[in-house]
């Protein structure tokens, strides 16, 4: 019985969790974007109608934090979801 007789079995396992990885960090990279837009947009609603300018000003800065690194995990993705 040879070794890759034996590890084939455990590769495609790995192989089928890398792929439901896959899904998931494309899923996460879809929410994280929806999330950016609504944290400014709601951010910038409070700045501008001086509802409360410092939260809305504070909202507008983490939305645009979220947005760079949710940018920065598509450019340079994992390992598991460039293979």
């Amino acid at each position: 019985m040879s070794l890759n007789h034996i590890l084939s079995p455990l590769s495609d396992f790995v192989a089928m969790i890398a792929t439901y990885f896959a899904e998931i960090w494309e899923f996460l990279i879809f929410i994280g974007n929806i999330s950016a837009v609504t944290v400014v947009l709601v951010g910038a609603i409070l700045w501008f109608t001086e509802v409360n300018a410092g939260r809305g000003k504070g909202l507008v800065l983490s939305g645009v934090l979220l947005a760079v690194v949710v940018q920065y995990f598509v450019i340079y993705p994992p390992a598991f979801v460039m293979s």
